[in-house]
């Protein structure tokens, strides 16, 4: 009985999880942008990202870094260049300043060593370019409530693969002071509200956006950039966080 009920709602939780991802949010931060020539997505899975920014610019070059097999194979199928690294290790694949917008959406909260991660994209990312980023709300309403009854808030399990926390002000200020003021945010919205479908979830994640399920920015690289991030890394010298040596 319990699981015939879950087949029958799994089209509709489908959709209420995939709310929490922010599509519609990334393709509004995408209609702030005025222009961009190449995009990279960072653990671009399906490609639903990339492909809200090829309809945004049609003649920008779209790169993904993705190394599940089946992911890769859609992503060239939609003509778009893939590479396979490991982004807590590996350099991008680009010079200093030459892409226009880097999308990182639901993939921090999977890494140890995001200082290195967001130091490659303050690296890579022009001045005036702009980096979209999405993780799971630590502080969402429902993380508060499960967390109060003792339970360990999904968003942080253990048994999961997840291995960071993010809450919308921690997020801000890892950006902008981790990376010495180069990178600012300029845009902050909430996608999702448990248990309620979209048409109820959007207004409350406006209203309240510390609640909500996610944490959407839209960050701009305002001036150069200097390794700020990697001299961080070093301070918390206990730990041996990865800094490209």
């Amino acid at each position: 009985m319990f699981q015939s009920i879950v087949y029958r709602l799994s089209p509709y939780l489908t959709k209420w999880f995939d709310e929490n991802y922010g599509r519609r949010l990334i393709r509004r931060f995408f209609n702030q942008i005025p222009s961009a020539e190449v995009v990279l997505d960072l653990g671009a899975g399906h490609g639903d990202d990339l492909m809200i920014a090829k309809s945004r610019f049609q003649n920008s070059k779209c790169w993904a870094v993705e190394s599940y097999p089946p992911f890769v194979e859609e992503l060239k199928a939609n003509q778009i260049e893939v590479t396979s690294l490991n982004i807590e290790r590996d350099r991008l694949p680009f010079d200093d300043g030459a892409v226009d917008v880097i999308i990182i959406n639901q993939v921090l909260e999977h890494v140890k060593d995001v200082f290195w991660v967001l130091h490659e994209c303050a690296r890579v990312l022009k001045t005036g370019g702009s980096l979209i980023i999405g993780v799971p709300n630590l502080a969402a309403w429902h993380n508060r409530a499960i967390l109060l009854l003792g339970v360990q808030p999904p968003a942080i399990a253990t048994l999961s693969c997840h291995v960071r926390g993010y809450t919308r002000e921690d997020l801000r200020q890892t950006i902008e002071k981790g990376s010495g003021g180069a990178l600012m945010v300029k845009a902050s919205r909430s996608a999702g509200f448990y248990p309620f479908p979209p048409v109820i979830a959007r207004p409350l994640a406006a209203l309240l956006p510390s609640l909500g399920w996610s944490v959407h920015l839209r960050v701009e690289k305002t001036r150069d950039y200097y390794g700020k991030f990697l001299q961080k890394a070093v301070e918390f010298n206990e730990t041996n966080f990865y800094t490209g040596i």
